[in-house]
């Protein structure tokens, strides 16, 4: 059994801040609610969980092929994949402070736990997409939306795609793009949010292999997570009732994780059948179906789905690195990322100032390779090693007055504090091993 973690929700989203891995959108001006702009580090560590991602995939099975859909998309798009009549959640309102809340996280029959009144409008059903307007005339024929969901762009083009790539049932269409979702209430910083970024995979084949397909990919998908460095005992597998489900879902499954604040979602594996296929073609008059030539017949493939978002993944990672522990009579913060996720892979630290210029060559032919790496030589090494900690750089290579005799660094662990020396020309190898482990 895994220890307790030492993260909260309040020391993840200080450290996020206070080392620029996420900042709170248009802060200067108050704050945007659930919507977050991810600063420098931040955006190397989501580059990195997405390429993960890919690699992963790619590795799976290599009949899958990337595409990159657009963010609007018309009305009759979102008509026929049902989200105009059915991608809502039920709200009520406080009539006395107008706080607003879904249904499903209040208890009508208490009073409001922001104002402490009993005031409660009647719940009605609220649609989540926001919509917007094309051109320059404010009429129907100009109404679109911003995407809730990146798959539709794959079913819409799922024909173009075959007869491009040249590929054959079964196949995957993988994409990773930004998708909206007016949240009534967005909350627990990055695990739900407004604005974020999905990275899915929609996987084509008969229906008779589709079962088959689903545990698949339910299975790979759990074994992602651990290549990433996610604790095997937080993770788990919940299959869904079948009052849970979709009406066109044959079957469902999460991948979830055991936060502070209980067990959540963070993919879901979903038999979506041949729904939505079978609505596009239906509504847009176009044939989706393919031809068998062992039959000589044509059928809609049945589709099984992998969704996963990168903003929660990024959480994820960050509440099961996040560890607090005493190094040397000092307690310290750091972030136990896997050298894969890590937005810094090393630091390179000068012992004194007549080491910057012959550590720095070293450092600027390492970068100069595509590591990213930093050079850092400002405050004591103790506070230079905690500042890495920090940012989960895995590794720091400190150079010293022994370097120009013996052509060595030393290497620090930052997991274990242990040091080693290696000879500097093996730094490059010695990055290269561990990082792609």
């Amino acid at each position: 059994m895994s220890q307790p973690s030492s993260a909260t929700l309040e020391k993840i989203t200080a450290l996020c801040k206070r080392r620029g891995f996420v900042y709170q959108s248009s802060e200067i001006y108050g704050g945007l609610n659930g919507v977050y702009d991810f600063g420098p580090l931040g955006s190397l560590m989501k580059q990195n969980i997405r390429s993960a991602w890919s690699q992963a995939m790619m590795k799976a099975n290599d009949a899958i092929v990337f595409m990159d859909g657009s963010i609007l998309g018309s009305y009759d798009t979102w008509k026929a994949s049902g989200h105009i009549d059915n991608f809502s959640d039920p709200m009520v309102d406080c009539l006395n402070c107008k706080k607003r809340y879904r249904t499903d996280e209040i208890d009508l029959e208490r009073a409001c736990p922001h104002c402490g009144k009993k005031a409660w409008t009647e719940a009605r059903m609220f649609n989540m997409m926001f919509q917007t307007q094309m051109g320059p005339l404010a009429d129907p024929t100009a109404m679109a939306y911003l995407r809730p969901e990146t798959a539709q762009a794959i079913f819409i083009n799922f024909k173009n795609v075959i007869s491009t790539s040249r590929v054959k049932i079964p196949f995957g269409i993988a994409q990773i793009g930004k998708a909206f979702r007016n949240e009534i209430t967005p909350k627990q910083f990055l695990f739900r949010m407004r604005e974020f970024e999905q990275m899915e995979m929609e996987w084509f084949c008969k229906d008779a292999q589709a079962m088959e397909y689903f545990k698949f990919w339910a299975d790979a998908r759990k074994a992602f997570y651990q290549t990433i460095g996610l604790d095997p005992a937080r993770i788990r597998l919940r299959e869904h009732a079948p009052d849970e489900r979709a009406h066109y879902s044959t079957a469902c499954i999460d991948v979830e994780y055991q936060f502070p604040f209980g067990w959540k979602e963070i993919e879901g594996i979903a038999h979506r059948g041949t729904f939505d296929l079978t609505q596009h073609s239906k509504h847009s008059g176009k044939d989706l179906n393919v031809f068998d030539e062992e039959t000589k017949s044509s059928y809609t493939p049945t589709v099984i789905e992998c969704s996963v978002g990168v903003d929660r993944l990024f959480l994820t990672l960050l509440f099961d690195a996040y560890h607090e522990d005493i190094i040397e009579g000092e307690e310290r913060v750091v972030l136990r990322l896997n050298p894969r996720i890590a937005p810094i892979k090393a630091a390179f630290m000068p012992l004194t100032k007549k080491q910057v210029d012959p550590l720095y060559q070293i450092y600027a032919r390492i970068r100069a390779a595509g590591f990213m790496v930093q050079f850092d030589e400002s405050g004591s090494i103790g506070k230079r090693y905690r500042r890495q900690d920090e940012i989960g750089t895995p590794f720091c290579f400190t150079y010293d007055f022994e370097s120009e005799k013996d052509n060595t660094v030393t290497v620090r662990h930052r997991d274990s504090t242990k040091q080693e020396r290696i000879n500097i020309d093996d730094i490059q190898q010695f990055l290269e091993k561990i990082t792609h482990e």
